[in-house]
Parts: structure tokens; sequence; C-alpha cells
């Protein structure tokens, strides 16, 4: 048994962890960071990065096979599943190696230790045979899967995010329970690999926190593309017999759907069982989310949390300001408060749903009074000459001004655009600088000035570059 102290104790070693514990680093701490499963936490090894790279090699066989020009006619493509998903493991593996374990090398003052922390005391956890004392705790442990209640469910052999992307044979089905955005990153991935995809999705429409115009619009594109989309469903129970038979009720109409595999992606649940914070006093909430206040601070005046496993948006970026803030907090005693009024996300489907600020439901739930540009892509130059005019950019300002308080895009790699606007929104740059400064012409980001034009303009009489 040994007895270790440091001046802070992170338990996780995910983007919270690693920014709180370079923050720590710098102030000159003495760190600990405690993982009981692999270094890196989700976005590295089972989120971000698998899921971005796996949805640009499926996005590049769909482009392979077709073209939006009239003039190129694919022959077809040799499309090999198992290496893809062989390049898909040496990228999380080079990237863990580069971005976390050598950093972790490069910080002399943190010591990283590999088992399960427990609570013993509001100062000790027990890792192992070993004690670790901390003068502060950073409890950034994450989340994973949520699995909803659904008869049968259990005892059969689902899929989730994670293990989706360990599948070594393209499955030719597979029905995915959820209609938020895992699910429909996944649904298209597999869609464009050559997987027959079925959306079950329990609320009236997919994405059902964006605009009805955004959601319409890209259930449609998801169709086309042959996506099965079926929203306002209840699910009764799952069988297993070598194949997923789903049994479901929608519009008052018994169904059934069967498939070679079946992926629940209905959100996502914090990790906090086994800590034993009930012992040392750290409140959670009913869903099992840790409570916090404006700093970042748990109900234990040491103890603070980071990441998803706070419930905050559930962002890597977000995670990694999160840890952060709550170190300086820490250590400089609760000088800043967290801040999430702009938080820009990108949902990676293609077209790709961004967004920042507040979108036209949030403004009618909260009574703010907006005008409103919508602006479709067949307007933009760039996506003209690229014969892919699918998706639209929607700004929003508040009625009587000339500030922006929110934007969504629905357009090929619109996200990319998304970062003018936050900073737009942020520093209370006016609508009538953005429509006058200079964008490159055939650009996608001239989307962003001819938008801002749409307020006091008609467009189709402007010229090109006007």
């Amino acid at each position: 048994m040994t007895n270790e102290s440091y001046d802070l104790v992170i338990i996780g070693s995910g983007s919270a962890s690693f920014a709180g514990a370079i923050r720590a680093a710098e102030l000159g701490k003495r760190v600990a960071m405690i993982e009981k499963g692999t270094l890196g936490g989700t976005c590295v090894n089972v989120g971000c990065v698998p899921s971005k790279t796996l949805i640009r090699a499926a996005e590049t066989r769909y482009r392979a096979i077709h073209s939006n020009f009239k003039g190129i006619v694919s022959k077809g493509v040799d499309f090999d599943f198992s290496t893809v998903i062989r390049e898909k493991d040496m990228l999380v593996d080079s990237l863990r190696e580069i971005k976390y374990r050598d950093v972790l090398h490069a910080y002399g003052s943190i010591d990283y230790i590999e088992g399960e922390a427990v609570f013993s005391s509001a100062h000790e956890v027990k890792v192992g045979g070993r004690t670790i004392r901390g003068e502060y705790f950073l409890i950034a442990t994450g989340a994973n899967a949520f699995i909803p209640s659904i008869p049968g469910l259990a005892e059969v052999p689902y899929l989730t995010s994670t293990s989706a992307f360990e599948l070594q044979e393209l499955p030719q089905s597979m029905v995915i329970v959820g209609g938020r955005y895992i699910a429909l990153e996944l649904a298209q991935m597999f869609q464009r690999l050559g997987t027959e995809v079925t959306i079950l999705q329990r609320s009236e429409r997919i994405l059902p926190t964006e605009d009805p115009d955004l959601t319409t619009a890209l259930t449609g594109y998801l169709a086309e593309e042959g996506v099965s989309i079926l929203t306002g469903v209840t699910l009764a129970r799952v069988t297993h017999d070598g194949s997923f038979t789903i049994f479901f009720s929608r519009e008052g109409e018994e169904h059934r759907i069967t498939a070679e595999q079946l992926v629940v992606a209905a959100g996502r649940k914090p990790n906090t069982a086994g800590l034993n914070l009930a012992a040392v006093g750290v409140e959670v909430h009913p869903d099992g989310t840790i409570e916090t206040n404006g700093y970042n601070q748990t109900t234990q005046p040491h103890i603070y949390g980071a990441g998803d496993v706070i419930g905050s948006p559930a962002f890597v970026y977000t995670a990694a300001y999160e840890g952060r803030l709550a170190v300086d907090n820490a250590f400089a005693g609760n000088t800043a408060a967290k801040d999430y009024s702009i938080v820009p996300y990108v949902i990676f489907t293609d077209p790709q749903v961004a967004g920042v600020g507040m979108n036209e439901s949030m403004a009618n739930e909260q009574g703010i009074q907006v005008d409103v540009a919508k602006l479709g892509l067949a307007e933009v130059p760039r996506s003209s000459a690229a014969r892919d005019t699918r998706g639209f950019v929607k700004l929003l300002k508040q009625k009587g001004t000339d500030y922006l308080v929110g934007a969504s895009i629905l357009a090929p790699e619109g996200g990319e655009l998304l970062m003018e606007l936050s900073m737009a929104i942020r520093y209370k740059i006016p609508i009538s600088e953005l429509s006058a400064m200079m964008h490159p012409y055939l650009t996608l980001s001239e989307a962003i000035k001819l938008a801002a034009q749409t307020f006091d303009k008609d467009i189709r009489k402007l010229s090109c570059c006007a």
C-alpha cells in the first residue's frame, strides 16, 4: 500500500482531463491523471476521430459512384471495408500516441496512473493498492451510450456507435435507433458504404431541436441516398435469431423490421457509477450528471467537474474549455464563470448541419423578436459551379438592430462557414459590415456575404460580385 499526494488529481484522460492537466502543469502544480480504460477518452478513441475518417471514406466511395457532372460517368469503384477499418485504427493509434501519450511525456509534473479510482475520503481515492491524495480533484470521466429500456434489448447483441466502428465486415442491412447527430452520421456513413439503413426515431422529426425547415430538407437529402427514416416511432420489443427483428408502432399501426445489425444511438449517459461520489458529498442529478456551479465546482468545494460528466454541451472543445476553466478556478479562487453563449457546433452529415447562437425555434421560445434572412445555395456561385446546391444559410438578427443573434447552416462543408458567424456574434460585428466585406469570389464563404445582404436586398438583382 502506497500513499501519494498531489496538488491536483484528475479522474479520466480525455479532452477535459488533458486541458486541465496541462493548465495545472503550467501553474507549477503536481498532477495525477487516473484512467481505468484507454488513454485519450472518447474523441480520439471511439468518437470524433474514427467517425470523421469513416464518414470521409464513405463520402469518397459515394462520390466515386455518384458524380454531380453529367460528363463524368463512373465505371465502378473497388472497395475493401476491412482495409478502411484498418486505416481508421491506425489513425486512432497514431493520434493517441502523438496527441496524448507523447504530451504526457512532455510534462514531468504529470503522473499517469492506470486503474479505477474510487473515493475513499473527501481528499483520497483508492486505485488498486494505492491511495492517491489530492488537494483538488477534477472529475472528467466522460459518458457512454445510453441504452433505453426496450423489452428484449438486453438479451440481444446490439451495437453502439463504439462497437459499430469496430465491425470487420460490412453488414447488408442495419436499423439505427435514434435520430440525432450520432444516429444520422452513422446512418449516412453506412448507407454510402453499401448498407441498407433504416432510422427509427421517437420524436416526430430528426434533430428535433433544429428548425423544421432544416430537418425537412435534411430528411429529403438522406432519403434520396436511400436512408429510410421513420419518425414518431414507439419501440415495442427486439428479438434476435441470426438477424434482428424490431417490433414498433407508428401512427396507430403495428410494424416490424428485420436487419442484420441493430445500432442503439439514443443518446449518452455520464460515467459516474463506481466513483463513490455520495460518500464524499458530491451530488448528482437524476440523470447521473454531476451537479456543478458556474465555476465547474461540485457540491464539495475542492472537487470540480468538466466535460460530458457534468451535462454540458457534449463537444470535445467545450470539454477542453471546462477542464482548463476548472483548474484556473480551483487554484485562483473561482474567478471566471463558464460562458456557453457562443458555442458553434457541426453535425457531419452531408450536407453538414452547423449552427451557433439561436435558431428560430429558440427565439420564439424565449420571446425574442428576430428578422430572418435565408439564402438557398442555388444563389451561391461556388455551389452552382460545383453542381451541388443542396441546403441554405439562415441568419437571425434581433429586430431593430444590426447584429446577429444566431445562424443555422445546411450545406456541404457548411461547418467551414461557422467561425465567421461566431466571431460576428461574439464581437458584435454589424451585419452591414459583413455584407460589405470582400469575400473571395467562388468560395463558399461568399454565402455569408450574400445571406447578410438578403436582409435588405434582393440578391437576384445584383451582379456576381456586387
